[in-house]
């Protein structure tokens, strides 16, 4: 008997990838996601917690991770669940009951993005099975046909928060979607396999046209949006979401959401409903930032950034302290290697900062960011120092519980390794294996 994941559900099913998930037994990888997750309608293979037998991916179904370029390169054929044998392959098991399913309809499906702290990306990708296809052979690429592509701007996810895919009519019953999200700094991609039950006619196909020219102004608590009528006639109101949640509806083509944070990005659609019930697709996406609290200006930048003394393995920091409407409360410092992007390195009260464990002569890039009631500053001009040459190993000993930059270098268990992305470790012991993390360039001294 087929087994199902039922969630409750209004309007269009959601799928949400979320990054960073903590799960049972590791830290939350603040660069790795998967499909899914608390209060999700739609939830991928490796996280669906009805699944069982699924081996080791049930604490890290975020580690998904493997080279990308799919179709044509990436996992092979029978290991596309498993993103190519990972964790044992036991997701590459294939049989119509062996995996839970999550129910669905045809037509239009909501895909919202949800990250903590998310890849640089180029591209997601959403993969079916055909109508037709073997429920009880091995996953392959021949059986899948592609739904669409979201192309990015190689900028965080987070920029575009909210995806529609549309499952086709003539497919019903038991099937696969296959998610693929592309990395823009990395050489790997993510790969999820959703199972689905798609039941009913899904909607009805004379829906309204989508409002167009979303538009936004915002104070420190609210955002007052307005958009262009639906061309369609009959329009009844519209709905409008707020990060993929509804938060009101209105029969104009403006609404204010208010009771917000100061100093916090937003991503906005609209939908349109005419007088039967139909509703139209999301508008494009809108990110609009709240100011800083009465719309204050956030702090001046610190200055005169320098170090005070710098040995093989440290930097000891200083810069001239910020001003503004409010005192400061705390300075962010962020360091850079190489040509890779700044990652915060600490947090201080003070106007100095000691960061250690760095390698000897190794070239750093320092700014600092002062933050206050009002908001955060704009950053320092940058310091770039060159730490002495040690005696001791080359690079230092790999700390799970670091903050990295592309570039870094350390040691662990009798190899080098160099980070590809910037990150900041949360304490998980196998985030040194991340492909996407860490490269091995060479065995220690």
């Amino acid at each position: 008997m087929s087994r199902t994941h039922r969630s409750i559900r209004a309007g269009l099913t959601s799928l949400v990838l979320v990054g960073a998930l903590a799960v049972i037994g590791t830290a939350p990888a603040s660069a790795h996601g998967y499909v899914g997750g608390e209060g999700a309608d739609m939830v991928a293979r490796a996280a669906l917690r009805e699944n069982v037998n699924l081996g080791a991916v049930q604490f890290e179904p975020q580690s998904l991770e493997g080279p990308k370029g799919f179709p044509e390169g990436g996992p092979a054929d029978g290991q596309l669940a498993s993103a190519g044998g990972l964790f044992g392959g036991n997701l590459d098991e294939q049989t119509s009951d062996r995996w839970v399913k999550n129910e669905i309809t045809p037509g239009p499906n909501i895909i919202t993005w949800h990250y903590t702290a998310p890849h640089r990306t180029s591209k997601w990708t959403y993969y079916i099975t055909k109508e037709g296809w073997d429920q009880n052979a091995p996953l392959t690429r021949a059986v899948l046909e592609e739904l669409t592509t979201i192309e990015h701007d190689g900028t965080p996810a987070t920029t575009n928060p909210v995806h529609t895919i549309d499952v086709p009519a003539d497919h019903h019953g038991y099937h696969v979607i296959y998610a693929v999200w592309d990395v823009a700094d990395t050489a790997n991609a993510f790969y999820n396999a959703i199972d689905v039950d798609i039941q009913g006619d899904g909607p009805e196909a004379d829906v309204p046209d989508a409002p167009t020219g979303l538009a936004a102004m915002s104070s420190s608590s609210t955002v007052d949006l307005t958009w262009q009528a639906s061309a369609s006639d009959g329009i009844d109101h519209y709905d409008v979401y707020r990060d993929g949640a509804k938060v009101g509806s209105t029969p104009t083509t403006t609404f204010q959401d208010s009771g917000l944070r100061a100093s916090t990005s937003y991503g906005y659609t609209v939908r349109a409903v005419d007088v039967d019930g139909a509703v139209s697709r999301h508008s494009e996406a809108l990110s609009v930032a709240t100011t800083g609290p009465d719309g204050a200006d956030g702090p001046t930048a610190p200055s005169s950034l320098h170090s005070m003394a710098t040995t093989s393995t440290s930097v000891d920091l200083m810069w001239t302290g910020s001003t503004g409407p409010a005192a400061v409360t705390h300075y962010t410092v962020l360091r850079a290697t190489g040509s890779g992007q700044p990652v915060e390195v600490g947090t201080t009260s003070d106007v100095r900062y000691l960061d250690e464990g760095l390698a000897p002569s190794t070239t750093y890039h320092y700014t600092v960011v002062a933050h206050d009631a009002t908001g955060a500053s704009s950053a320092s001009d940058p310091f770039s120092v060159t730490t002495e040459q040690g005696d001791g190993p080359l690079y230092p000993v790999w700390d799970p519980f670091a903050a990295y930059t592309v570039g870094d270098r350390v040691t662990h268990d009798g190899l080098v390794y160099e980070a590809v992305q910037s990150y900041q470790g949360h304490g998980d012991p196998g985030w040194i294996h991340a492909l996407s993390l860490w490269r091995v360039v060479d065995e220690a001294a």
